[in-house]
């Protein structure tokens, strides 16, 4: 695909916006409403392995069976020389991950508010039957207004699903990736909640809680070590939240949320009444908080 291209006799393309193993993105131009527009097409030498053809086949079908404000919306489907592509709506703003490297971290509220416009994507693709897989800061895009989008279904699997095979299960990233994962078991909803977890974690302190240069070693930290108390990080942390990334990221996942509708009303509570994170602890709540009870 050139620049200048139109596919469809509707979409002009303008830029190359991005690249990854299996697509490019393009910036284009919607001949018909004048809008910008992220076209994403699959590479030509990526086609040759059927999986890489079935992964984005199966973003595009997760993707564009969900319209929620939360979420990247999917404009169309089509064919362009034999290559698939689909049509999404272009973000105006950055992924979370950009502006985690400028900023560092976030203020606790708008940790808070960027964690429930992220949980409402989340809640609202369960609700639809889809798990994400892959929920991290590369994957959200934060807009001019202020708007978290969830993007990047690549991997993202329909529950109750029995087309994922064994070779499939292991994939995502791996600083966000729950434990059960990473021992082979098939992704449910609390493994999205983890990841959710992390990424509110990363959003407080300004970094992951299991780092390494080797992926198995995160994986096995991961599975085997004790999780890091938020405060470790961020000494000021109020314990409402700390006490939220803690039960999402409990390394059982039945001991987690029962889903993310329950993690964003603990996270809801806090924008509505912002004085819960101002309050101090009680004797009694420091000394439950250290006894690790």
């Amino acid at each position: 695909m050139k620049i200048n291209d139109v596919i469809d006799d509707r979409y002009k393309i303008l830029k190359v916006l991005g690249e990854g193993g299996m697509a490019i993105v393009y910036l284009a131009n919607d001949i018909i409403t004048n809008k910008e527009v992220a076209v994403k097409i699959i590479k030509e030498e990526t086609m040759k392995n059927p999986l890489n053809l079935t992964r984005f086949e199966r973003e595009a079908r997760a993707a564009a069976s969900l319209n929620h404000q939360n979420i990247v919306k999917v404009i169309t489907l089509g064919t362009f020389e034999g290559r698939p592509y689909m049509v999404n709506e272009f973000i105006k703003g950055k992924t979370l991950r950009e502006t985690l490297n400028v900023r560092g971290k976030f203020s606790f509220l708008e940790a808070c508010d960027i964690m429930y416009q992220l949980c409402s994507a989340v809640w609202f693709a369960h609700q639809h039957g889809v798990i994400h897989r892959d929920i991290k800061p590369q994957n959200v895009f934060i807009t001019v207004d202020g708007t978290v989008k969830l993007g990047d279904f690549g991997i993202a699997t329909f529950q109750n699903s029995s087309h994922v095979t064994r070779s499939e299960v292991v994939v995502g990233s791996v600083h966000y990736l729950a434990p059960e994962i990473s021992q082979g078991n098939q992704a449910t909803p609390q493994s999205d909640i983890y990841s959710l977890g992390i990424t509110f974690f990363e959003l407080i302190t300004g970094r992951v809680p299991f780092d390494d240069e080797s992926a198995v070693t995160v994986a096995l930290k991961h599975i085997k070590e004790k999780f890091p108390s938020v405060r470790k990080y961020n000494p000021k942390t109020p314990v409402i939240i700390e006490k939220i990334i803690m039960k999402a990221c409990n390394k059982n996942p039945y001991d987690r949320y029962k889903s993310v509708f329950d993690m964003r009303r603990d996270i809801e509570r806090i924008l509505r009444e912002p004085d819960l994170i101002k309050k101090k602890e009680s004797f009694w709540s420091r000394l439950f908080h250290r006894s690790g009870k």
